[in-house]
């Protein structure tokens, strides 16, 4: 039997890599630059290999009734982890996946096929562009993941991009954004200024040691008009490998203090990540 081989593609914003995992057969893990986007496994799709990719799991997976299907966008691509992972565990979703680049769009499905009979329907576009083009009321969740080389770009962090996920969102929908920063967080403290000004409920999940500025990380936003499932998520994400918490209410003001929303002419995309903040080891 053949090993699988690495592969390696210049694409439009970067240069993209496969690498086989040792471990596991048919599993993958997709690098841009160096940087870890995704990790896949083609024979078990609801394995979430990345912490914040099973954090934002965890979300999908409270968005509704287990096993319902859903309308999902998802803002980045990637290796179509969570996509996967959606068309696995809420059979008969239907799924929008927004790129922008085009290259790694047709690299993942030339090498990681999509299961047959998802219902993933893959863009090549800019996020905001397409999410400002998307019918009202049309998602029960919009997940984005989207990372310009290792920064959130700037023209995702607005009150303006906000007030298009909500029109876009159904009533009871949920907004789910991975987003990195370490202490003294301007970033993150801004990105929950802006959604608090469209959204009614904010919930943050994060490490402890990245909430008391100890290191560098990811943070998962959730933003709706519902009230989040703060009981069952606190659950899920302290069982995980490495335990997360979640902040809601009172905390989470605290935390965001006197920050201010982000309009677009004052957007900046997140800190450049500290060497070795999302390396391979």
């Amino acid at each position: 039997m053949n090993e699988p081989i690495p592969v390696s593609r210049v694409v439009d914003h970067g240069t993209a890599k496969l690498m086989p995992d040792v471990d596991r057969d048919r599993a993958w893990l997709l690098t841009v630059d160096g940087a870890p986007q995704s990790y896949v496994d083609l024979d078990a799709p609801e394995h979430l290999e990345f912490e914040y990719a099973r954090r934002l799991g965890h979300v999908l997976d409270t968005a509704a009734e287990p096993g319902r299907a859903l309308d999902v966008l998802h803002l980045g691509g990637g290796a179509l982890t969570l996509p996967r992972y959606v068309a696995a565990t809420r059979p008969g979703s239907r799924q929008d996946v927004v790129e922008a680049d085009r290259g790694l769009l047709e690299l993942v499905a030339e090498h990681l096929p999509l299961p047959d009979g998802a219902a993933i329907a893959l863009h090549a576009a800019d996020a905001r562009a397409w999410l400002e083009a998307a019918p009202g009321d049309s998602a029960d969740v919009v997940v984005a993941d989207v990372f310009g080389g290792s920064r959130v770009p700037a023209h995702l962090t607005s009150v303006a991009y906000a007030r298009e996920a909500e029109r876009v969102l159904r009533a009871d929908g949920v907004y789910v954004a991975n987003l990195a920063d370490g202490a003294p967080f301007a970033f993150l403290r801004s990105q929950l200024a802006t959604f608090a000004e469209v959204f009614g409920e904010l919930l943050l999940i994060a490490e402890p040691g990245v909430l008391r500025g100890r290191r560098f990380g990811n943070a998962v936003l959730v933003a709706s008009h519902r009230p989040p499932a703060v009981a069952a998520l606190a659950r899920l994400t302290a069982a995980d490998a490495f335990p997360a918490r979640v902040e809601h209410g009172a905390a989470l003001r605290g935390f965001t203090g006197d920050a201010r929303p982000v309009r677009d002419e004052d957007a900046v995309p997140s800190p450049e990540p500290p060497d070795g903040a999302f390396g391979i080891g």
